[in-house]
Formats: structure tokens, C-alpha cells, sequence
């Protein structure tokens, strides 16, 4: 499903217009955005947690060349899905 499909999925259950939906979506989108980029989590009860994870600094290989590359440490967007998602999927 694309973003063009989810906003119209939403529209139709919600009986909202389609720019009404896409409005909403970009808000929500927006929020979880702005709350990880400050280091935060967001808990959507039933759903699932959005978090950051901390990725420490490594070495690797260049598979081309073999030479040794030094990956910097950087923030990982993480999503863990709860226990009635789980469930959702795994019928």
C-alpha cells in the first residue's frame, strides 16, 4: 500500500475528504517525526512504540577493495509492534 492508498483507506473509513485525511496523516507523520528527532518515543496503545536507537561506531570493509571503512555512529529509528498487532498478523 502507498501513501496515496493509506490516505484514501482513511478517508473512506473515517468519511473524511481525501484532503482532510492527508492533512491528518501528515500531522500525525509530523509528530512522531519531530518527537524522535528529539531523542522521545512514541507509544500507540494496541499499535506499537516508535523509538531511536543508538548505533555505536564500527569498522567494516570495503566489499569492492577490501580496504577498512570507519562507519560513524549514528541514531536508528526503531518501531516495536505490540502484542495485538502481533496477533493482527500472525491469524
Amino acid at each position: 500500500m502507498k501513501k496515496n492508498d493509506l490516505i484514501a483507506n482513511v478517508a473512506t473509513r473515517s468519511g473524511l475528504s481525501k484532503a482532510d485525511s492527508s492533512r491528518a496523516l501528515e500531522a500525525v507523520l509530523d509528530t512522531i517525526t519531530s518527537e524522535l528527532s528529539r531523542g522521545g518515543e512514541v507509544r500507540i496503545i494496541g499499535f506499537g512504540t516508535f523509538s531511536v536507537s543508538n548505533r555505536s561506531a564500527t569498522t567494516g570493509r570495503n566489499p569492492r577493495t577490501g580496504a577498512v571503512i570507519n562507519i560513524p555512529a549514528s541514531k536508528q529509528p526503531k518501531f516495536k509492534a505490540g502484542a495485538p498487532l502481533k496477533a493482527s498478523v500472525n491469524k
